[in-house]
């Protein structure tokens, strides 16, 4: 994700402020510019901007900004919508009079706004039940308490379901123990059940079902019975050696889900790093090297590769010497990067 900058003061300011520390301007997200944008106060719940690209425009903050504090997006006012780009998506919220729900929907939803970011940087269609009722783009979180059965986290055409209990920390922490996952996070979800949606609408869409066996293997295998195997006696031993993930030897289509999240792990962190100058300059030359970050759909895949190994070797020793699991627990195999490099000229080729 770029670096954000006050449009008033331009002091550093981050995607999910809602106010300059500086200068005291309200801030709003502005998806038209992809870019934080201090704002003014008009009449009628009107707002005005002086951000650069948007100074004859008007804005309204998206209702869930105003009323329930749970975005920091803009809508443009001819915009006939009160939500948001990314808050229209969402056609079930928690319910609300139980205790913890209102936090947890905003963690779900700030997880998905940087989802939607990312989405967009990367030029993918992302399309509401409003713009395409048959293949857009719908979320439902719910609560087990909200149905007769477990609600699991998962897609199905187009619909992404997420249970609400992953936005405890403590709950996601006991899950990704009990699972023997070296890494769980919200944003993980929302970036694993997308790809699912995106494989419907550029692999199977666009017809480059053979390509994408030939990387992953055949779709067409039992998907509940691999599941059921997967769960029952766990992922083959050498997993490591062809995929992203242990998940991602249950089947192909979770393959390519694990992978098209590890593509966007890799696109959001590179694009911070890039942003930031990043640079690794070590004293030795037999240690990581890195003259600066790249990122971008734009770039040959294999520049984001020679990036992003030094910049995951900073990162695992910045953590260590807090204490912490290494931030990037992953090592990734030819067979492994061979899948990413198919995300990603999918992706590129998507877009063009």
């Amino acid at each position: 994700m770029k670096v954000f900058h006050c449009s008033n003061c331009h002091h550093l300011v981050f995607f999910e402020n809602t106010q300059c520390v500086n200068c005291g301007f309200k801030l709003a997200f502005v998806p038209e510019l992809a870019d934080m944008a201090a704002m003014e106060p008009l009449e009628n719940g009107l707002w005005r901007t002086e951000a650069r690209g948007a100074e004859r425009g008007r804005f309204r903050l998206c209702r869930n900004y105003s009323e329930e504090n749970i975005c920091n997006w803009s809508v443009a006012d001819e915009d006939p919508e009160a939500l948001c780009e990314s808050c229209r998506l969402t056609e079930v919220i928690p319910n609300l009079t139980l205790e913890g729900n209102h936090e947890a929907w905003f963690k779900l939803e700030a997880a998905k706004r940087r989802l939607i970011y990312s989405l967009k940087q990367l030029h993918c269609p992302v399309e509401s039940r409003l713009q395409n009722p048959e293949r857009g783009l719908a979320y439902e979180f719910l609560s087990d308490g909200d149905a007769d059965s477990p609600i699991l986290t998962g897609h199905a055409r187009g619909v992404v379901t997420v249970n609400i209990a992953e936005a405890s920390d403590a709950e996601r922490e006991r899950r990704r123990v009990q699972l023997g996952e070296p890494y769980r996070t919200l944003l993980g979800h929302f970036r694993h059940e997308v790809g699912h949606y995106y494989w419907e609408r550029l692999v199977y869409d666009r017809g480059i079902l053979e390509q994408f066996r030939a990387v992953f293997g055949d779709e067409r295998a039992d998907y509940a019975a691999a599941l059921k195997t997967h769960y029952q006696q766990g992922p083959p031993a050498d997993w490591a050696q062809s995929f992203v993930s242990a998940y991602a030897a249950s089947h192909p289509w979770e393959d390519w889900a694990e992978s098209w999240a590890h593509y966007l792990h890799m696109s959001d962190m590179l694009d911070t790093a890039a942003d930031c100058g990043l640079s690794l300059m070590p004293g030795r030359r037999d240690e990581p090297v890195l003259q600066r970050a790249r990122s971008g759909t734009e770039q040959p895949f294999e520049g984001l590769i020679e990036s992003w190994f030094p910049l995951t070797y900073l990162l695992n020793n910045l953590n260590r010497s807090m204490g912490l699991p290494d931030g990037y627990p992953f090592v990734l195999s030819t067979p492994a990067i061979a899948k990413l490099r198919f995300v990603h000229d999918t992706i590129v080729a998507a877009a063009s």
